[in-house]
């Protein structure tokens, strides 16, 4: 961070040493950018920047300005239809869309931001290109720069475009996503035809306190829980058993190893979404594997010993059972995939360090935990950390198994939660399923979900690479 400010400093510094000492033409670009190049020689460059300047100003004026002016506002003239019975013809009125002023508005700021900043090069460049004047240095021209782009600066010519795409197709949607948590955009504010407002910290206070009988906090704190919990197990069971499977069947003893490691393949072969709507089928109350456990007496005895009040086990319609068995299919899910990236990463395990090992008298326990499973977090701790996060927002296996659940918690089901959502389930239920259509509260979730996953990447992955373990393991 102390290195970051003080580069911004220097950024600065060196922008306010190129106008006091740059020449007129230095100068010039202060009002028309391409003039500093234009005045050395360099028209192609100068007229492009100059364009560059135009664009911006005619963008800016033209096509962000109004709406940067009403996002204070979001709008303030409703959308009306008045009819003249004369002409038999409804008219319009000129209307604000406080969708639009938003996202209008928050693009007109980032457009303008990134022009200060080119502003701010090109005056530093057209200072460089003095000082290589007067030192009677060569200037390249446009086709020199050309093919300077393609050659010694070729890495910057493939990382713009990209760059530009994260920027507008990534960055920008999460900062549009963020003011949306600040407004009371939902069903009964729908632009064009409704206008929304700003309602400053009243979302975040509303999923974070139990103010007004409000049930979101509530269940904010259950729903966090079980997908903190469920990102944990579901990680760890997939990843140790991934390795053990692995092990298995890279044992000296096991024969067809081929085979078996080709069966754990399929369920990796067949997409996911079939796999889970088909299990969830058949775990289903009265799915088949209920059908069998009902005809070998299973259903009756549970029924007799009070374990179920039900004539089906109700696999994935109770709180807690359905927990587990969300767990448990994901192990069969998760399993296989873990267990390819082990395969690979136990053959390379230094064969030195397992002898040694076994000449001290060290058992196959003591191996494994203080040798195999070091090696293996080492090696796969980014991608551990990615499992992670990506189980925190595991959309598919939840919503695709628990579409028949329907919670018991009336507080839950206010908030239209259930006991098996996770953060990102319930986002989407509180903007796709619910009549509310409650946006604004889906922002102020997908921004705590953003907060916590970028927490605990930043966190374990700064703690797996301390250090130096390179040595250790080579």
């Amino acid at each position: 961070m102390k290195r970051f400010f003080k580069s911004l400093g220097k950024y600065f510094a060196d922008f306010g040493t190129a106008v006091s000492k740059g020449d007129i033409w230095v100068k010039l670009s202060l009002f028309i950018m391409g003039m500093g190049y234009i005045g050395r020689g360099q028209v192609i460059k100068g007229l492009l920047v100059t364009a560059l300047e135009a664009g911006f100003a005619l963008f800016t004026i033209k096509i962000s300005w109004p709406y940067i002016t009403k996002l204070s506002t979001l709008g303030t003239v409703q959308r009306e239809e008045v009819f003249d019975p004369l002409t038999m013809t409804k008219t319009v009125n000129e209307y604000d869309n406080s969708l639009l002023i938003l996202l209008f508005g928050v693009v007109g700021i980032a457009v303008i931001l990134a022009f200060i900043l080119i502003y701010i090069a090109n005056i530093k460049a057209a200072y460089r290109t003095m000082l290589l004047k007067k030192e009677g240095k060569h200037l390249n021209n446009f086709r020199e720069d050309l093919r300077e782009l393609v050659n010694d600066k070729f890495h910057i010519t493939l990382l713009t475009l990209p760059s530009i795409g994260v920027i507008f197709m990534c960055i920008m949607p999460i900062i549009f996503m963020v003011c949306i948590a600040f407004t009371n955009y939902d069903a009964a504010h729908q632009p064009p035809s409704v206008l929304f407002t700003w309602v400053g910290w009243k979302n975040f206070i509303t999923l974070f306190s139990n103010r007004q009988g409000s049930t979101f906090a509530y269940a904010f704190g259950k729903v966090l829980i079980w997908t903190l919990i469920w990102a944990a197990l579901a990680t760890v069971t997939t990843y140790i058993g991934g390795i053990l499977l692995a092990m298995l069947i890279n044992h000296q003893d096991t024969k067809l190893k081929k085979m078996w490691r080709s069966l754990f393949v399929v369920t990796i072969a067949i997409p996911q979404f079939v796999t889970l709507l088909l299990i969830s089928k058949m775990f289903g109350n009265y799915g088949i594997v209920n059908g069998i456990l009902t005809r070998m007496g299973v259903v009756q005895k549970l029924l007799e010993w009070g374990w179920i009040n039900t004539s089906y086990v109700p696999f994935m319609t109770q709180s807690g059972l359905t927990h587990v068995m969300i767990i448990l299919i994901n192990i069969w899910v998760g399993i296989p995939y873990q267990m390819l990236i082990a395969t690979g990463i136990l053959m390379n395990i230094p064969s030195d360090q397992l002898e040694s090992a076994r000449i001290d008298g060290a058992n196959k326990f003591q191996i494994f935990w203080k040798i195999t499973m070091p090696y293996m977090l080492f090696i796969t701790g980014p991608s551990l950390i990615t499992s992670f996060i990506g189980n925190i927002n595991n959309f598919n296996v939840i919503y695709l198994l628990t579409g028949d659940y329907v919670t018991t918690d009336a507080s839950l089901a206010a908030a239209n939660a259930k006991d098996v959502d996770l953060l990102i389930t319930w986002l989407f239920k509180i903007t796709s399923e619910s009549q509310l259509k409650q946006y604004y509260m889906a922002s102020v979730i997908g921004i705590v979900v953003f907060v916590i996953c970028a927490t605990l990447t930043l966190v374990t992955y700064s703690r797996m690479i301390k250090g130096d373990k390179e040595e250790v393991f080579q």
